[in-house]
């Protein structure tokens, strides 16, 4: 029997839950400004991670929870007498893995609201009595179907990420003795199988440095291994980079992204940072299709072979695979050349 709580009620108290990863949160944040915009009476609490904290912390209008994802027992038993004292009307429950899935009986609301069932993954199901309708869209428009399950009406997009002043002037004097324009690489992903190569990220720098007097950032995580791949990056166009690599907070690499002029990167959370502060990214996708993982409604610039790894590694119809193949190939990404690359940079940047 379907649940009847009047989700219509203007002051609905709604928790949302989402703890990484970091290019996700950010795709939510616009999620958050429309049931503020549709929905001004509810209080919204949003359960995180400390790491997504530290992007999320100052977003108007929203109280945080903040836990680390559980791993142990007694991580569980924490976060289950944290809440036994509350209660919300509704659980967005954005997040399907299993170490979150068990998290969601903590949380007492009438309704809770989860995945359909083809994106549901290990469970969630089994947790919710709702669920948002099965869409192939970006992430970002099926997060957005939360919103519409509670009635909040189709808007434009806002990002408007908490990025303050401080974070912004830092991210001017990092910048300011780089020559223009600005190409900031965020060359590494969470697989590797989604990293580009080595060799033609190299010749992309070696040539935006000659060809357009290029500065070039390089961004990343703090993992040895991304800081290592950055460290030798840099030698190759020593004179016009700056490696920050595994140097910067989430607020400060969102307000970087949003100093330089163009971001060349993987399918990576890098993407939707820039995105997000409304820098053009030079995406690059064979693994996954940029349709749902690519810069949100900003894909005039990527670089897209997913279609073609598709045919070459999976022997398939790209037209006809589900919604969120993917191709777990070491040599996709080789499907992705220089030239490819240099074309759309020359698109932003101009032919020069």
């Amino acid at each position: 029997m379907a649940n009847t709580f009047p989700l219509s009620r203007p002051n609905l108290n709604i928790a949302l839950v989402r703890f990484s990863a970091l290019g996700d949160v950010a795709l939510i944040v616009p999620v958050v400004r429309n049931l503020q915009r549709s929905l001004p009476g509810a209080t919204i609490t949003w359960i995180t991670s400390p790491l997504s904290y530290s992007l999320l912390q100052g977003l108007q209008g929203v109280h945080f929870e903040v836990f680390e994802k559980p791993r142990t027992p007694a991580d569980y038993r924490s976060f289950y007498r944290a809440f036994s004292q509350h209660s919300f009307d509704v659980i967005l429950a954005m997040q399907a893995n299993l170490r979150i899935n068990l998290l969601y009986p903590a949380l007492r609301a009438p309704v809770k609201i989860g995945f359909d069932r083809t994106r549901a993954r290990e469970g969630q199901w089994l947790f919710c009595n709702r669920s948002i309708p099965f869409a192939n869209t970006h992430l970002l428009d099926s997060f957005m179907s939360f919103a519409t399950e509670l009635g909040a009406a189709t808007q434009p997009v806002i990002w408007d990420l908490p990025i303050g002043e401080t974070e912004l002037t830092w991210a001017r004097e990092q910048l300011g003795h780089l020559p223009r324009p600005l190409i900031a690489i965020h060359p590494c992903a969470s697989k590797p199988e989604r990293t580009w190569l080595f060799e033609r990220y190299a010749s992309v720098m070696q040539t935006a440095a000659q060809r357009w007097g290029a500065g070039l950032l390089l961004t990343g995580g703090k993992a040895a291994a991304e800081q290592d791949y950055c460290a030798r990056l840099g030698n190759c166009a020593p004179h016009n980079t700056l490696n920050l690599c595994g140097q910067t907070t989430p607020k400060q690499l969102a307000a970087l992204l949003g100093q330089v002029d163009v971001l060349v990167a993987p399918d990576t959370g890098a993407v939707h940072l820039a995105t997000a502060m409304h820098t053009p990214v030079v995406g690059l996708y064979a693994v996954a299709p940029p349709g749902l993982t690519g810069p949100y409604a900003r894909q005039e610039f990527i670089v897209n072979r997913y279609p073609e790894a598709v045919r070459k590694f999976l022997h398939k119809d790209p037209s006809h695979v589900t919604w969120n193949t993917r191709v777990h190939h070491p040599e996709a990404m080789a499907l992705i050349q220089v030239d490819d690359v240099l074309r759309q940079l020359a698109h932003v940047l101009g032919a020069a």
